[in-house]
């Protein structure tokens, strides 16, 4: 069933109080939403190489345990090991033979580190845990069932939403460039592990930014306070060409407390606070469209690692933002649109049991102007879900 409905609400800028918040690639969650996805998107790979299509599997249970570190001014050394826990279900083995999913999950692990964390050693300071065992008859059947598309795994809500607001997309554009090749480039004493939190009240943005200073870098606590000096400007500058707020205020690394020594600053050794501050865990992190909008509705699943082809929490957590934004830029006279999906177990991904649209108007339009349109791009994207779940197995839709 498709619904197209007015939204009776205000626009999330029309707001007086507005909240975000992204976790940068470093950030515990953030690795495990990415990693546990990158496996998911190498077995699907692996299951179509050998058997043509995509079989049973949900890589979204995963935890990332703090290790230990001791950290001086100048350098430091890993005390223990992080763990990678990876769990959940996956086809071990069909038509008789043998998937080795473990190889492929650790594997997979190791060269998302490697491409993404620049001082985090996958041999030397990760130990890694799979917990992968074959499915349920039950679910493992949806594979085998006939079927022009999969039939739906779960009875799942999800919604999304477009376009974001200029808070949203201050606070994703600017994790964006303090995690950048060229920001690296030019501070390579930052780590990875960025966490910024916007909030606007009115029409004035307070950022508060969480990023470690890296100990080989740092000798010294005036160092440290002289390079966050430093980057503390780098990062007005960026903000500098920002418009459409009366003031932007940014609070950096407010944890700090000069005349305590390491214990006053924000220091690491591999530029993750997993090395021995906090664990990550799947689905704690950013929302599929990248941001944690507490303004926003937000869905319950976790898509990271869920399979691309059955698995509706995954499936529809991406697709309805897609089909936001299509509906958005597609059809005039529209200034927010969310859209509500939700799935019944065993019908078919294609058939949701719900599809509904949202839809916040500019002045002098009606829903009887975007209704018809807005029917059928849900109906194209529907149409299409093959494909899309085809990119999803692919990773052409990041999750987090």
């Amino acid at each position: 069933m498709i619904l197209v409905e007015p939204f009776k609400g205000k626009s999330a800028t029309e707001h007086m109080v507005e909240i975000v918040e992204r976790k940068g690639k470093g950030h515990p969650d953030y690795m495990c939403d990415s990693i546990m996805e990158s496996i998911s998107v190498a077995l699907s790979r692996e299951y179509i190489k050998a058997f043509g299509t995509v079989l049973h599997h949900n890589i979204d249970k995963g935890l990332l345990s703090a290790g230990r570190v001791e950290k001086n001014f100048g350098g430091g050394r890993v005390i223990k090991p992080m763990e990678l826990t990876i769990g959940d279900r996956a086809t071990l083995s069909a038509a008789g033979r043998e998937i080795p999913v473990v190889d492929i999950a650790i594997d997979s692990a190791k060269q998302w580190i490697r491409s993404h964390m620049r001082f985090v050693d996958p041999d030397a300071h990760l130990e890694y845990r799979v917990v992968l065992l074959p499915g349920s008859e039950e679910l493992t059947d949806i594979f085998s069932r006939p079927g022009r598309v999969m039939a739906a795994n779960d009875t799942s809500a999800a919604v999304g939403y477009y376009p974001l607001s200029p808070t949203e997309k201050v606070v994703l554009t600017l994790e964006g460039r303090l995690n950048s090749a060229e920001f690296k480039n030019m501070h390579p004493e930052t780590g990875e592990d960025i966490k910024v939190m916007g909030l606007r009240s009115r029409d004035s943005l307070d950022l508060t930014v969480a990023m470690p200073l890296l100990a080989p870098y740092i000798r010294s606590e005036e160092e440290y306070f002289e390079r966050k000096g430093i980057i503390h400007r780098s990062i007005k500058e960026m903000l500098g060409e920002t418009g459409g707020f009366k003031r932007i205020d940014v609070h950096f690394n407010n944890l700090d407390e000069r005349g305590r020594g390491l214990g006053g600053i924000y220091l690491s050794l591999l530029g993750t606070s997993a090395e021995d501050a906090d664990s990550g865990q799947v689905g704690r992190g950013n929302r599929v469209n990248g941001l944690i909008s507490v303004s926003r509705p937000l869905g319950t699943e976790a898509a990271a690692g869920k399979n691309p082809v059955s698995h509706v929490g995954k499936i529809y957590n991406v697709l309805s933002h897609k089909i936001a934004r299509e509906i958005y830029e597609n059809i005039d006279g529209i200034k927010e649109v969310y859209v509500l999906l939700l799935s019944r177990i065993g019908a078919p991904v294609d058939r949701p049991q719900m599809a509904t649209a949202q839809i916040l108007l500019e002045r002098g339009r009606t829903i009887g102007d975007v209704a018809s349109r807005t029917k059928d791009i849900f109906e194209t994207e529907f149409s299409e879900i093959n494909r899309f779940c085809e990119e999803l197995s692919a990773g052409k839709y990041p999750v987090c």
